[in-house]
């Protein structure tokens, strides 16, 4: 069974997030909604991919990217984001994120990045 942690700083995101993926046979063993929280879910659980979202306060996405990325280079990583921002773009050209959805997600397209990691 695949596992993933799923951050975002609106908890019924969150909340409507997991249940699909619970749905979809995936086991998430993790929730945050900061980036900070990100890294320390990721460390404690390793799990097979990552749902993260950019724009959030104090520890935001980027930082969690960046973080998990010392941890592990191999780790996937989705990025699931409103912010289409020039800069926001150059930043994750650097640190390559396995996907990047812009919001609001496609539940078909995140079965497909789920059914590739397996």
């Amino acid at each position: 069974m695949v596992t993933a942690i799923v951050v975002d700083d609106d908890i019924d995101t969150v909340d409507v997030f997991c249940d699909y993926l619970e749905i979809k046979n995936v086991q998430v063993v993790g929730r945050g909604y900061n980036g900070k929280m990100a890294v320390e879910l990721y460390q404690a659980h390793k799990p097979d991919v990552v749902f993260l979202d950019l724009m959030m306060p104090e520890y935001d996405g980027i930082y969690a990217l960046e973080n998990i990325r010392k941890i592990s280079p191999e780790a996937k990583i989705v990025i699931v984001t409103a912010d289409l921002r020039d800069e926001t773009a150059t930043k994750l050209s650097k640190l390559k994120p396995t996907r990047v959805f812009i919001k609001p997600y496609d539940i078909e397209k995140i079965s497909q990045i789920i059914s590739n990691i397996n």
